[in-house]
C-alpha cells in the first residue's frame, strides 16, 4: 500500500482551489492536482506492507496525543514552490492560519514513524497544498509571475483530525481513500 498522513480540505474549497488553478491554465507543461483531492500532506510514508498497518495506526494514534493539538481552524492563502522560483517543481498554496498546529502534528507523526523504520525527511516541513506540478518548463514565465503577484484566499477551514491516507495510482492521477481518521482532541 502506498500510504501517506494528511489533512484533507473539504469538499466546500474544491472550486475556490479550481478558481486559483484556472489562472495557470495558460502554463504549458503544468499538471494540476484534483481541487477534490486537495489536501496537506503531514508525512509521506511510502510503499507499506499490509502487516505493517496495525504499528503505523499505533503510531498515528500516539503522535496525535503527543503532538496535543486542538481541534483548529486553518487559512489555505498565498503561493508558493518547491524547490525555487528558478527551478519549479511543485505549485503550491499557503497555510496561514494552522500552519503551526500542523507543523506540531507533522513533528510529533515523523518522530513516531521514524521509530518505526520510516525515513526521516530531508527538508524543513512547511504545510502546503500541491496544486500542480511541473513537467517540463514551458510555462515557467506564467507560473513565476502568477506566483509572484497573486495572492489568493481559498477560504478557511475546521481541522479535526489527521488521516493514514492510500494513494493509488492510476492512468488518470492518483485516486486517495481514508484507511483511517484520528480525531484531534
Amino acid at each position: 500500500m502506498r500510504l501517506f498522513v494528511s489533512v484533507d480540505l473539504p469538499d466546500e474549497l474544491a472550486d475556490a482551489v479550481a478558481d486559483v488553478q484556472e489562472e495557470f491554465a495558460g502554463a504549458s507543461g503544468l499538471n494540476f492536482v484534483d481541487p477534490e483531492q486537495a489536501h496537506v500532506t503531514v508525512k509521506f510514508l511510502g510503499e507499506v506492507n499490509q502487516g505493517e498497518l496495525p504499528r503505523v495506526k499505533n503510531a498515528l494514534r500516539r503522535a496525535v496525543d503527543e503532538a496535543d493539538v486542538a481541534p483548529f481552524e486553518a487559512t489555505y492563502e498565498g503561493l508558493g514552490v518547491f524547490p525555487d522560483i528558478g527551478y519549479i517543481q511543485v505549485v503550491w498554496l499557503g497555510v496561514s492560519d494552522g500552519s503551526d498546529e500542523l507543523t506540531a502534528l507533522h513533528e510529533a507523526v515523523e518522530r513516531e514513524v521514524t521509530r518505526l523504520g520510516f525515513d526521516p525527511e530531508d527538508h524543513e516541513f512547511t504545510p502546503h497544498v500541491t496544486i500542480a506540478r511541473m513537467e517540463h518548463a514551458g510555462g515557467k514565465e506564467l507560473v513565476q509571475e502568477n506566483v509572484e503577484e497573486l495572492s489568493p484566499t481559498v477560504g478557511a477551514t475546521q481541522v479535526e483530525e489527521i488521516r493514514l491516507t492510500e494513494s493509488v495510482l492510476t492512468d488518470e492521477g492518483p485516486e486517495y481513500s481514508t484507511v483511517e481518521s484520528f480525531p484531534l482532541e
